[in-house]
């Protein structure tokens, strides 16, 4: 950034991962790799979370972002959720993802934007967050959090780096893990953003235990189902057209189809979801 701007310095039923172990950090890895693939804009779009940019403008609205504000957007991507703060909150952002593609792709989007000295991209992870203490004055992650091996770990680094009266905004997957289909809880379910998700009241809980404290708490649950039909139809179009175009970019449509049949199943049955959190860290 230039100028007179700031610069930003750069359950029951289911294996807990220790952050730190090998697992964890391969599984991490897996997980970035896995959402800097073409095959991924390709099946989800722009927005790779149920709700897309409407459910980001509603979380931001909550965050009560003011002008020159300072965000943190964890496992930000392809930086969509930051060129949005960054163009419509007139906010600066330091978008951090564990994917080196990803944070290419995102520097290019804000070139093209024109936003490139409002966002600063880096490649870090959420549990070891680049920034000292009280840095931010709002944090995002969204469809990410349930992904972290070591959630409490990634939360307390939230609140670490929020500034006294910050506010932490996530959108993520919930679930009650010992309801779940077994397409559900494999290692592509889990890059899916689904394995290792929660039920609402247990992010709390873990946000809670940092001292941060719960302001707000929906459920969007009929934005998964949204997320699976668009999805389906992709799969549809993709199979009578491009298929081998899409199968050269690693999608397995024989894998897809019953990982989404069991997830609408589960959403029907109250099992996996999708909610809206915020919270604040005491002034």
């Amino acid at each position: 950034m230039t100028g007179s701007r700031e610069t930003i310095p750069s359950r029951p039923g289911q294996p807990r991962m220790v952050s730190g172990g090998p697992q964890a950090e391969e599984l991490k890895a897996c997980c970035a790799d896995a959402y800097s693939q073409d095959v991924v804009a390709l099946l989800l779009g722009d927005s790779y979370h149920p709700g897309g940019l409407a459910l980001t403008r509603r979380l931001a609205d909550h965050l009560d972002l003011a002008r020159d504000e300072v965000v943190l957007d964890v496992a930000a991507g392809r930086g969509t959720t930051a060129l949005l703060l960054a163009r419509e909150h007139d906010v600066r952002v330091a978008a951090v993802d564990l994917s080196s593609a990803n944070i290419a792709l995102g520097r290019g989007a804000a070139d093209a934007a024109g936003l490139s000295e409002r966002i600063e991209f880096a490649v870090a992870d959420a549990e070891r967050l680049p920034y000292p203490d009280e840095r931010f004055d709002a944090a995002v992650c969204e469809c990410a959090f349930c992904t972290f091996p070591d959630k409490p770990t990634a939360a307390a680094q939230f609140a670490r780096v929020l500034r006294p009266g910050g506010r932490v905004g996530i959108t993520d997957v919930t679930a009650a893990p010992d309801r779940l289909p077994p397409e559900l809880t494999g290692l592509t379910a889990w890059i899916a953003c689904v394995a290792d998700a929660r039920p609402l009241d247990e992010y709390a809980e873990i946000l809670g235990e940092t001292g941060l404290r719960i302001r707000r708490a929906e459920r969007h649950d009929a934005a998964m189902t949204r997320m699976i039909d668009q999805i389906e139809a992709r799969l549809t179009v993709l199979r009578m057209t491009a298929r081998a175009k899409a199968e050269a970019l690693g999608l397995d449509f024989d894998r897809a189809e019953p990982v989404l049949a069991a997830a609408r199943s589960a959403v029907a049955d109250g099992a996996l979801g999708y909610a809206l959190m915020v919270a604040e860290k005491p002034a």
